[in-house]
């Protein structure tokens, strides 16, 4: 068994093509359509009547329409009228000349009132059921008619479409050649996929950056309060140190001078140095 080949997708050439080639929605074109053989020989010279004046005419607007459906509706009233001032005026004239004359009895006519009743009660029906599908038929010819509009718009501006779509890739070429020339970075170049990712990529870590700024400032006035303590302790020390730097000083006087207390004078400043060396380093405190 042959396999079935893919059927190709439309190009939009072909696509407006068929919609150019559709044919108009006019109620008298799909009126047309019914076969003219299913109605009656009076059925068919009144339609044929009514597309020779439709034909003449040529104005299919909603309001010409309906126009012409009202003047319609009054001529066949006044039609309605004549007919039946005429056949009861027939009936009447048929009635008397008769020979012998034809004589109706109070029940016939009871009997008949009674039938033409029945008969009129059904015929309100039947107008109402008409009424009702008009209704509807209205309805939905209004629906219609607003998505054929809408169909005939989007054509119209899929006709457009061709020409912008050339335009923008004119556009697009004439900016390639118009563009600097490329960067000696190598991110500068590259596709729009991966360029996003590098964005994302930076935006994480700046937001790692702003979290750990953050971090650092809420708790630098720790740090401060930390670094304020640790200098009123130290004042003393350097007020300590002060008096241990002249004191040496006036212990190596001495010793210059001969003094028989120098080699101690000496051996406690070395202590009090590596004492105050050893303090600096324990409170991380540069000298």
């Amino acid at each position: 068994m042959a396999p079935r080949r893919k059927s190709q997708p439309p190009t939009p050439a072909s696509a407006l093509e068929q919609l150019h080639q559709s044919r108009s929605l006019r109620l008298l074109a799909l009126a047309e359509t019914l076969s003219p053989k299913d109605l009656p020989q009076s059925a068919q010279k009144r339609s044929s009547a009514v597309s020779d004046d439709s034909e003449q005419n040529g104005d299919t607007h909603p309001a010409a329409l309906e126009a012409d459906l009202t003047h319609y509706k009054e001529l066949f009233s006044k039609l309605r009228f004549s007919y039946v001032e005429q056949v009861t005026k027939e009936k009447f004239l048929r009635g008397i000349t008769d020979n012998p004359p034809r004589l109706v009895e109070a029940a016939e006519n009871d009997e008949k009132e009674k039938e033409i009743l029945a008969l009129k009660a059904s015929l309100k029906e039947r107008k109402l059921e008409v009424a009702e599908i008009l209704k509807q038929l209205e309805e939905k010819g209004r629906e219609l008619a607003l998505r054929y509009e809408g169909v005939q718009l989007r054509t119209q501006q899929l006709e457009s479409l061709p020409t912008e779509i050339e335009g923008l890739e004119a556009n697009i070429e004439r900016l390639k050649q118009e563009q600097t020339p490329p960067s000696n970075n190598p991110e500068l170049g590259l596709p729009l996929p991966e360029t996003l990712r590098l964005l994302q990529q930076r935006e994480a870590d700046l937001a790692a950056l702003n979290a750990q700024l953050s971090m650092l400032q809420s708790a630098l006035p720790n740090r401060t309060r930390e670094l304020e303590k640790l200098e009123r302790e130290l004042k003393p020390l350097e007020t300590q140190k002060q008096g241990t730097v002249a004191a040496a000083k006036e212990a190596r006087r001495r010793r210059e001078e001969g003094g028989g207390i120098g080699d101690e004078l000496e051996e406690r400043g070395r202590w009090l140095r590596a004492s105050e060396k050893a303090l600096r380093e324990m409170l991380e405190v540069d000298g």
